[in-house]
C-alpha cells in the first residue's frame, strides 16, 4: 500500500467515525463505497472488491462502535434493555446474511447497497413524526427485528443504523436515545458479520493471503480506518448531544445519495447482461 492510499484510508476512517458517533449510522455507508474506490486491483480483483469492502467495513465498525458507545453511555443515552433484546436476532441475521452475500455477485451486492442507502437518505430527508401510540414491540418482535437488521447489515456492510435508528424513532424513541442505542447495536452486528465474512472468505482464490487478507477482510485497510475512526467517534457523540442534528442529517443525506449513485455505477459495470 502506498503512503497516499494509507493517508486516504485514514481520512475516510476519521469521517466515518465522526458520523458514526453523530448519527449512529455505524460508518459502513461511508466506508464501503470509499474502500471500493480506493483498493487497487493489484491487491483485490474487481470480482471481489465489493465483498472485501463490505467485510472490511464491518470489521472497522466493531472498533468504532465500542468507542462511540462508551461516549454515549457516559451521557446515559443507551437503552441497554433494547440492545439485550435485539442482539440475539442480530447474531442469527448477521451469520445468515454473510452466507447469502457469498452466493451473490458484485452486481447484486452493489445494487442492494445502493437501494438501501438510497432508502436511508429518503428517511433522513422526510423525517416524518411517528404516531404517538406506537411503541417498541415485545421480545419476539425485538428478536425478529434483530434478524432483519443483522442480515441487511451483513449484506451491505453497515452498522445497522440505517435501519435501527429510523425504526426506533418510528417507535417513539427519542433521536438521541435511538442514535446511542444504534451505536451499541453496531458491535454485535459488526462482530458476527466479520466472523461470517472470515469463514465465508476462507481460502479465497485470486487474492493475497494472510497477513494482507483474512477471509474477505483486508487487514491493512482495517488498520488504517479503524485506528482513526475510534478517535473521532467520541467527538461525533459529543456533538450529537449538543446540537440539533436535523439540518445536518439532510446535508448528509445528499452526500450519501452520491455514494449510492457510485455503487449503482459499480453494479452497472458488473452487470451480467
Amino acid at each position: 500500500m502506498t503512503p497516499t492510499l494509507i493517508f486516504l484510508l485514514c481520512c475516510v476512517g476519521c469521517f466515518s467515525g465522526f458520523m458514526a458517533g453523530l448519527l449512529g449510522i455505524g460508518g459502513g455507508i461511508i466506508l464501503t463505497p470509499f474502500i471500493t474506490m480506493l483498493l487497487p486491483e493489484t491487491l483485490v480483483p474487481h470480482t471481489h472488491v465489493v465483498h472485501v469492502a463490505i467485510a472490511t467495513s464491518l470489521a472497522v465498525i466493531a472498533f468504532t462502535s465500542i468507542s462511540s458507545t462508551r461516549a454515549h453511555h457516559k451521557r446515559h443515552a443507551v437503552l441497554w434493555k433494547v440492545v439485550v433484546a435485539v442482539a440475539p436476532g442480530i447474531l442469527v441475521g448477521a451469520l445468515i446474511g454473510t452466507q447469502i452475500a457469498k452466493l451473490l455477485s458484485t452486481f447484486w451486492i452493489s445494487l442492494m447497497f445502493s437501494c438501501f442507502v438510497g432508502f436511508t437518505a429518503y428517511k433522513m430527508f422526510t423525517d416524518k413524526p411517528p404516531k404517538p401510540e406506537r411503541h417498541l414491540p415485545d421480545s419476539l418482535g425485538m428478536f425478529g427485528m434483530g434478524c432483519v437488521i443483522g442480515a441487511l447489515s451483513a449484506l451491505i456492510g453497515g452498522g445497522g443504523g440505517f435501519i435501527s435508528v429510523p425504526w426506533m424513532v418510528w417507535c417513539n424513541v427519542s433521536m438521541h436515545n435511538a442514535v446511542a442505542t444504534s451505536a451499541a447495536l453496531g458491535f454485535p452486528i459488526a462482530f458476527f458479520g466479520t466472523l461470517g465474512y472470515i469463514i465465508s472468505g476462507w481460502n479465497l482464490q485470486g487474492v493475497a493471503g494472510f497477513p494482507i487478507m483474512l477471509g474477505y477482510i483486508c487487514l491493512p485497510a482495517l488498520l488504517c480506518c479503524a485506528s482513526t475512526s475510534i478517535l473521532l467517534a467520541p467527538l461525533g457523540a459529543k456533538v450529537a448531544h449538543s446540537i440539533n442534528t436535523k439540518p445536518l442529517k439532510r446535508i448528509f443525506a445528499c452526500f450519501i445519495l452520491v455514494l449510492a449513485a457510485y455503487m449503482l455505477y459499480q453494479a452497472y459495470l458488473a452487470r451480467p447482461f
